[in-house]
């Protein structure tokens, strides 16, 4: 990748309060916004899929990571610095805007940045998960008036990868 897209895409790059004004302004001019938000330790092919299929669904995407302070997925983890998953996934040319949540859970960034549809992949479709945080999220998205909305497309777990990458990374 030349410089001058690695700075384009440190641009997509914003503070969570830079990237709520942008969104004010987008919906204000008639944007459909669409939000995702995730740990996306390991920015792999169902993440990208993911950003693809939620990119159909508005005019806007923009994805929120989890920061690491707030990453529970283990020790070692996350593998990749917040910069760095935020960097990667402003790589992707579907997403159009990335910020670094400030808070352990999507509730308050949902109540700030007040997306037109918040995407989740199809494994949340039935609002269960271990954490409760997925129904805490629609509870909020009905609050502020968005849409909760599901992507079809295949699912992977970055634990499961890393978990056997560093397995057989640890036996060769």
């Amino acid at each position: 990748m030349n410089r001058k897209k690695v700075k384009e895409n440190c641009k997509k790059v914003l503070k969570i309060e830079e990237l709520s004004k942008i969104i004010q302004n987008l919906k204000s001019k008639g944007k459909k916004i669409v939000h995702c938000h995730g740990c996306f330790d390991l920015v792999h092919p169902g993440h990208i899929k993911h950003f693809q299929s939620a990119k159909k669904m508005g005019d806007v995407l923009v994805v929120t990571v989890t920061p690491d302070i707030y990453v529970d997925k283990g020790p070692g983890r996350p593998v990749f610095n917040e910069r760095l998953r935020a960097e990667s996934i402003a790589a992707l040319e579907c997403v159009d805007y990335v910020a670094i949540n400030k808070w352990s859970t999507a509730e308050e960034t949902l109540r700030l940045l007040r997306p037109d549809i918040y995407v989740k992949g199809q494994e949340f479709r039935n609002l269960q998960d271990k954490t409760g945080k997925i129904q805490r999220e629609s509870e909020i998205v009905r609050e502020i008036g968005a849409e909760l909305r599901f992507t079809q497309e295949i699912v992977f777990s970055s634990t499961q990868l890393i978990e056997k990458c560093l397995k057989k990374e640890n036996t060769v």
